[in-house]
């Protein structure tokens, strides 16, 4: 869906990384090398994004950082599209309505670092968890989204990245 609008995968994948969190950020030789591109493509969309105002550079220890610019208009609209994209948002439905006594679900790996690996990786905490439920509704959101799902009931020993989607109230 996302990437037949946007048809720049440099750009995608920076909207990804930015967009999944505003607490992500990077600079530019660092996102080249996670992304395996050259420094030019990316230095090329970074600047088109900053000059549009979708990210904010700042400086720290002679590097240029780059992160999203949550007070933009259109960050909410960004941030969910990217979210629906990479059907975290259906996935977290599903889990929060029927699992059990949710506390907690947080993306982990490659999708929490903004990377679209095709495997997306969710950890779930709380109390008389239905795992049952949980493979059931994997295997039909993997259908659905086309993408992998690996579902976490413990922290796994590495974790490359975490993100909070989801929080109880108290």
């Amino acid at each position: 869906m996302l990437d037949s609008l946007i048809t720049s995968k440099t750009r995608l994948k920076l909207l990804i990384k930015f967009f999944v969190s505003s607490t992500n950020k990077g600079y530019l030789r660092g996102i080249a090398e996670e992304f395996n591109e050259s420094t030019n493509s990316i230095r090329k969309e970074l600047n088109q994004l900053s000059d549009a105002g979708y990210l904010i550079k700042s400086q720290e220890n002679n590097k240029i950082y780059y992160r999203a610019n949550v007070e933009h208009p259109l960050f909410q609209s960004l941030q969910d599209l990217v979210r629906t994209f990479l059907g975290i948002d259906q996935a977290i439905d599903h889990v929060i309505e029927r699992t059990g006594d949710v506390e907690q679900v947080s993306l982990l790996g490659d999708y929490a670092n903004g990377v679209d690996s095709g495997i997306i990786e969710i950890l779930i905490s709380g109390k008389e968890i239905d795992s049952a439920y949980l493979l059931q509704v994997s295997g039909k959101t993997e259908k659905l989204l086309g993408k992998r799902i690996k579902i976490y009931l413990e922290r796994p020993k590495e974790v490359n990245g975490q993100i909070i989607l989801y929080q109880k109230e108290n």
